[in-house]
């Protein structure tokens, strides 16, 4: 509401606009004046005054049918009219009031009255704007509120997605810069990490579905929480198996080492599931292979789903790996056997030839738990 208020007054009779515009305007208010219901609606729509006073004995369009046309028109803010008349019926002054009207007064008007009147109507007015400002501001919180959700479950589901293969932090932080350049394609040098359950097929082929089940969950929430823990990129599970490599997509000084450690880990955690697998009759052990070299690697799929993988020779050497492993083995490739010794016991099985690649390659197994 403005300060001062402005107030139309609405009469056909120039000395009763004279007499309420200084009475008014004596009191500090703003007047401006229309002879007529049909100007008063044009300088409502003009001026947007703070509150009507109207005749409703008018030519051209009465004050009854201004006021009706006045209140029906959604574009205005509400606007307080009192109704002025001469007439003391009560039936002219329901239809007035039941017209929009909001309050009344009878000509010839009371000075204290009209004080009255007028005061109590801007009260009103000055509420419903503050109301109507508040209403405003809360829908604005709102749809800023919306939006914020909106964008916070946005990176919630996405990074809910990063993380099915990069490990949580990463994860967050790549969503938190918007920053995706790292997950394009390029060649690093990787360690991976191969392992999957000995026995499985066999073991899936005569045990009951829900046997099967049981199994893997268990597998599974033993070995996944330690990849998360090394910080490895999990590429894939499958099954009974999964791949993990380190030095990518973020590199990392002692991605071998990781790697071992992790690989030690995984059997010890998944040697304590062992002994309850027995007992169920589950013939399973539990073998890994490790090998280091380049790959390629960055997002690959289709619009609906995106997966992080690596392409290469070192993830073949590394499946091979863990296919030679017996149970309780890590197999190690040279270059990752190279890397960690003097840190781990490690034994010399031999060179082995192995499927898919044309030389025989040197390999080691962990034979005990790293040190330091």
């Amino acid at each position: 509401m403005r300060d001062p208020p402005l107030i139309l007054v609405v009469d056909d009779v120039p000395d009763n606009v004279d007499i309420l515009q200084m009475r008014l305007e004596a009191q500090g208010y703003e007047v401006v004046t229309a002879p007529d219901g049909l100007e008063a609606l044009e300088k409502i729509r003009e001026l947007t005054p703070d509150l009507v006073l109207l005749d409703v004995m008018m030519p051209k369009l009465d004050g009854i049918e201004t006021v009706k046309r006045l209140k029906a028109d959604a574009s205005l803010p509400f606007i307080p009219v009192i109704l002025v008349t001469a007439k003391a019926d009560a039936s002219d002054v329901v239809g007035g009031l039941e017209a929009g009207g909001d309050d009344y007064l009878t000509k010839p008007v009371d000075h204290a009255a009209l004080s009255a009147r007028v005061r109590a109507m801007l009260r009103i007015k000055a509420l419903h704007d503050t109301v109507q400002q508040q209403a405003a501001e809360l829908a604005g919180w709102n749809r800023t509120l919306e939006e914020r959700v909106a964008a916070q479950l946005g990176e919630i589901e996405k990074v809910g997605r990063l993380k099915r293969f990069l490990a949580p932090q990463l994860a967050e932080m790549i969503v938190s810069t918007g920053d995706e350049g790292i997950l394009e394609s390029h060649r690093r040098d990787i360690v991976v990490v191969f392992c999957d359950l000995r026995g499985y097929t066999s073991f899936a082929e005569i045990g009951e579905p829900e046997e099967v089940w049981g199994v893997l969950r268990e597998f599974h929430a033993a070995v996944g929480p330690l990849v998360t823990r090394f910080e490895g990129t999990l590429d894939h599970f499958s099954g009974d198996g999964l791949m993990v490599y380190f030095n990518d997509p973020l590199p990392c000084p002692d991605p071998a080492e990781r790697a071992v450690r992790m690989a030690v880990e995984m059997r010890t955690a998944v040697g304590g599931l062992m002994s309850g697998w027995r007992r169920r009759g589950f013939d399973l052990g539990f073998g890994i292979g490790v090998a280091q070299g380049y790959a390629t690697l960055g997002r690959i799929g289709f619009e609906e789903r995106v997966d992080y993988t690596a392409i290469g020779t070192v993830t073949n050497l590394a499946a091979r790996l863990c296919g030679e492993a017996r149970d309780g083995q890590i197999l190690l490739s040279k270059r990752v056997a190279t890397a960690v010794e003097g840190g781990v016991a490690l034994e010399e099985i031999g060179s082995l030839a192995l499927k898919g690649l044309s030389q025989a390659v040197a390999v080691y197994n962990v034979a005990g738990e790293v040190s330091g």
